[in-house]
């Protein structure tokens, strides 16, 4: 396959495929930005127009789109609230905050650059697993699964510091919203209260719209002024400090491009958990995590890497096994195939060229949106000081149409408001949206691999398998650890 890699380069960089990479990009940083849509809308419409292209082109034309989409949905999220993709919601709870304090230059670099370097890390990692990664994906599964995602409910315990039982009351809310509509494992139909439109349940992108941008836009009608309250110098100045803070905190960076790496190649968990998971580690690992939530740089870092290795990650068992490790590689994987691709073994014997430029591309996607979103910042930054009286309108009517282009139902749009509605409650008393948010995306996957791991294993399945034991010592280990060194300091002081 390796003797491939310069012929595939070659072609990469041969006229016109510059050209359909440039497009691509354009076209997916703009899905992204745009709220509920993404990735798969992105992909979606590309792919009448590759009907009849040379296939490589096609794959340029795709992957570039699709590597634009998650650092383009991290622009609303750090500029006004407004996560572009539901896998954009981690980066809000600091890069929002940040650009209240002006900072908003600060947060894209390092989002840019944090983007970048993950998914050169992912797609690192996905060309030395191609040749063993039937046997990585085979190592997962129900109890691994169920552990990752109590994994990624322990950070509630920890972004809730300020006052537990509100935010154990808001995650045992997410909870019982996570458990609407059909469950995959009992068939039962549970709290639809006679809506069909409930049977698949609370919509992830939708509610995510509503506790974040719809909530915002509330907010800013009754704060008037402006989101930024500190006067933003303009200086690209603030963009490098973004970026060095990448170089800065490197071992947080390496160690979330990991855990996007392995989550995205888990099959059906999707980029929002591996998000999640990777700013809950930056929480719980930090030494001084008193100012997350509230303008911490490492709270953009830690996201922004696992959202875009995640990418390269779930490429593994697409390419593999023709098994769509997301919903982005799904369309993806349909995309292929209408292009007369087969993903598996035969298509890395038979066209270990097109494999190449799609790593190829994925890398040089998301360079050239990361350089874009580089030199647009300054200008970008200045949103924040739009008077909120005239930007929430924008905001609530972008919001709205977001959530009503995601699946193109009116359902979605109520779906919204009320979140919205909650999310200004919430915040009003004090309650943490991030537990909803989490618990809400943690809670299907953790309530359907439970049922399996019981049917298949019983309770001892949790324990008798190596990976799902060691990720079981580490929820522990991460839950303690807070009070274990909290203890300590306390010793030390008296």
């Amino acid at each position: 396959m390796f003797e491939s890699a310069i012929p595939a380069l070659i072609e990469m960089i041969t006229w016109p495929a510059p050209l359909y990479l440039f497009l691509g990009v354009v076209l997916g940083m703009a899905f992204g930005i745009l709220p509920g849509l993404g990735g798969p809308q992105v992909l979606a419409l590309l792919l009448p127009i590759t009907y009849g292209m040379d296939v490589d082109l096609a794959i340029v034309l795709l992957i570039g789109a699709m590597a634009a989409v998650p650092f383009g949905g991290s622009i609303p999220a750090i500029l006004i609230n407004t996560p572009g993709t539901g896998q954009s919601a981690a980066t809000c709870f600091d890069g929002f905050p940040l650009a209240q304090q002006g900072k908003a230059g600060m947060a894209i670099g390092a989002s840019a650059t944090a983007s970048c370097l993950g998914a050169i890390f992912g797609a690192v990692v996905l060309t030395f697993l191609l040749p063993i990664g039937r046997q990585v994906v085979l190592l997962f599964s129900y109890p691994e699964y169920f552990m990752l995602a109590l994994m990624g409910l322990s950070v509630i315990i920890v972004v809730s510091k300020d006052s537990l039982w509100k935010g154990l009351i808001a995650a045992i809310l997410g909870l019982m919203l996570s458990t609407i509509g059909y469950d995959p494992v009992t068939g039962s139909v549970r709290f639809t209260f006679g809506s069909d439109h409930l049977w698949d349940g609370i919509r992830l992108v939708p509610a995510f719209i509503g506790l974040f941008a719809i909530g915002e836009a509330i907010e800013l009608f009754l704060k008037k002024g402006k989101i930024a309250q500190v006067e933003y110098s303009g200086k690209i100045s603030d963009v490098f400090t973004g970026i060095k803070s990448v170089f800065q905190y490197f071992g947080l960076f390496f160690r979330c491009s990991i855990i996007g790496t392995v989550i995205g190649i888990i099959p059906g968990v999707g980029g929002a958990v591996s998000n999640f998971i990777a700013y809950g580690h930056a929480l719980q690992s930090s030494k001084d995590s008193d100012n997350f939530g509230k303008g911490d740089i490492r709270g953009v870092i830690a996201p922004e890497a696992a959202n875009n290795s995640k990418d390269g990650g779930a490429l593994v068992p697409t390419l593999i096994f023709g098994i769509p490790g997301s919903i982005e590689m799904a369309v993806l994987l349909g995309a292929l195939i209408v292009l007369g691709l087969e993903p598996g073994p035969r298509m890395m014997l038979e066209r270990p060229e097109t494999v190449l430029i799609l790593i190829y591309v994925l890398v040089a996607g998301n360079i050239l949106v990361s350089i874009f979103g580089l030199f647009s910042a300054g200008i970008m930054v200045k949103l924040t000081y739009v008077p909120a009286t005239l930007l929430a309108p924008v905001v609530f009517m972008l919001a709205l149409m977001g959530s009503y282009l995601t699946h193109g139902m009116i359902f979605d749009v109520v779906v919204s408001l009320i979140f919205g509605i909650l999310a200004f409650a919430m915040k009003r008393f004090g309650f943490s949206r991030v537990a909803v948010v989490i618990a809400l995306v943690l809670g299907r996957l953790a309530q359907k691999t439970f049922h399996q791991t019981l049917m298949l294993w019983g309770v001892k399945g949790f324990f008798v398998r190596p990976i799902s034991l060691g990720l079981f010592i580490i929820t522990l280990a991460m839950i303690l650890f807070p009070y274990i060194q909290a203890a300590l300091r306390k010793k030390r002081g008296a």
